[in-house]
């Protein structure tokens, strides 16, 4: 027993010497919850709350941390902070930044937790859990959590315009479907609402019998009509700040290289041009891996004594950046026939049939050779550019 309580104790001051202060933030609407683990304290947790969105309280915790950790060691050590990245966004960690204080945004999904079946979920325990992935992280521990790559200001406003026109497009279609379903149970097919004649047209319409559209369904229609065209206003004005946006000069500022090379291939137009740039090629990335894991398209595998096989893409990156690569995928291949990565397709498809694994595997490819052209200069074998 007396041998062994010098490996304990070393063992212990090993874990406990620390050389900063780490702070993890449980953000809520409400409270916010400040985890401690200090210098001195041995391997005991301090709790603390401040109000949401009281910055000012929060320095003041962190000076009175600072306050402890000085009378229990006389040095004086620098503050670490973590939170999850969520729906407060970044404005917590730019102004920890502004006030010289490290910190840290980590992606929630990638924090290790037990795999019970029932597992206890608090927010104490989610602030003890932030420290430990802090302090493995902070000792060189890379996989043991994801942390976030915080975009300036001007990356982040950015991606607000293919963001919003995405969003007004879902409404617009929920909109068209409303009106059509409406008109489907009267017997109505073929009517258009998004075009010009929308109005003239839902006076001429019959029902599958032959009477005129009852009076309060028209009336209906025509209040779902003054919503869908306001969004269709909407969409164009969207349309035309991103227009803007990716032109070749923006307030006599130069538009990103990167954009206008994608600009420049046949069958990549501003939408496209500007979600690739805003969601993920204004990253660094260190090698092709990265770029398909950050899209969600890299492979999982799994792998355990015999067994090995594919699980299909991980879907563990940006959503958007995802969907889009997709249907780009799609267009290449119509509009780029001639490229590699079409015939790769191609003759990919004859071997194995199934269409949509292919495209996925596609898209994949596509995305890295996107970016090997737009970082790097890299041409994609066998694409075409536009015209002059």
């Amino acid at each position: 027993m007396n041998a062994a309580l010098p490996r304990a104790a070393e063992q212990t001051a090993i874990r406990t010497q620390l050389g900063a202060i780490f702070v993890s933030l449980e953000l809520s609407r409400s409270t916010w919850l400040v985890t401690s683990m200090s210098p001195g304290g041995g391997e005991k947790m301090s709790k603390h709350s401040v109000h949401a969105g009281d910055v000012a309280g929060l320095l003041g915790r962190f000076s009175s941390l600072t306050e402890k950790a000085r009378s229990r060691t006389g040095e004086t050590f620098r503050i670490i902070v973590i939170q999850e990245a969520g729906l407060d966004g970044f404005w917590v960690h730019r102004a920890l930044v502004s006030e010289g204080i490290e910190s840290w945004v980590v992606d929630p999904a990638s924090i290790a937790t037990s795999r019970r079946r029932r597992r206890a979920k608090t927010d104490k325990i989610d602030g003890e859990a932030l420290v430990r992935a802090l302090l493995a992280y902070k000792r060189g521990e890379p996989r043991v959590c994801a942390m976030v790559r915080v975009p300036s200001p001007e990356e982040e406003d950015r991606r607000r315009i293919g963001r919003e026109r995405k969003t007004l497009v879902v409404e617009r279609n929920k909109h068209i479907n409303r009106i059509k379903g409406l008109l489907f149970t009267q017997g109505v097919f073929g009517y258009e609402p998004i075009r010009q004649d929308r109005r003239a047209k839902l006076d001429e319409l019959r029902t599958g019998d032959g009477r005129p559209l009852p009076p309060l369904l028209k009336a209906e229609i025509g209040r779902e009509l003054d919503r869908l065209e306001l969004l269709m206003q909407q969409v164009k004005a969207v349309e035309k700040e991103r227009d803007i946006l990716v032109a070749p000069t923006t307030g006599g500022q130069d538009v990103p290289t990167a954009v206008a090379m994608i600009l420049n291939l046949r069958g990549i137009g501003p939408e496209f041009a500007n979600v690739l740039y805003s969601e993920g090629l204004f990253r660094h990335f260190d090698n092709r891996r990265q770029v398909a894991a950050y899209s969600g398209l890299a492979p999982t595998p799994w792998q355990s004594g015999s067994i090995d096989r594919e699980q299909g893409v991980s879907k563990a990156g940006n959503p958007r950046l995802r969907s889009t690569m997709i249907e780009l995928a799609w267009l290449w291949t119509r509009h780029q026939p001639g490229s590699a990565l079409s015939q790769w397709f191609r003759e990919r498809v004859k071997v194995d049939s199934r269409r949509k694994a292919t495209i996925v595997a596609l898209a994949r490819k596509l995305l890295v050779a996107l970016w090997k052209y737009a970082t790097a200069g890299v041409t994609i074998e066998g694409a075409v550019m536009k015209t002059a």
